[in-house]
């Protein structure tokens, strides 16, 4: 198993209370698919320096580190590129953390 970090942008547009439940589903989703989250980490909402769509100005942000398969990964990128309250995702390869010891 590697260790992953998945940088979410959520869709919160009208829907600021249900942060808690969307980032409590994306971590059933990586459970189900095998992973074991390690952190979950609520940033803030932030507005996007490009704005592309005027529905979408910005999104709350959240990070995720879980450990995986590499096989898992392929499989979440596909899931939740069809999840209306996911708008971006993006999984990168973490390191462990260094014993400061």
């Amino acid at each position: 198993m590697k260790r992953y970090e998945g940088l979410f942008i959520l869709n919160t547009a009208g829907k600021e209370d249900g942060v808690k439940d969307v980032l409590d589903k994306i971590s059933a989703e990586i459970g189900e698919a095998g992973g074991q989250i390690e952190t979950v980490q609520r940033m803030e909402r932030k507005t996007f320096a490009r704005v592309a769509d005027k529905k979408h100005a910005g999104g709350f942000y959240a990070n995720v580190i879980f450990n995986s398969p590499a096989a898992t990964v392929v499989a979440l990128r596909h899931k939740f590129a069809r999840n209306d309250d996911v708008f971006r995702v993006l999984f990168t390869h973490s390191p462990a953390p260094k014993d400061t010891k």
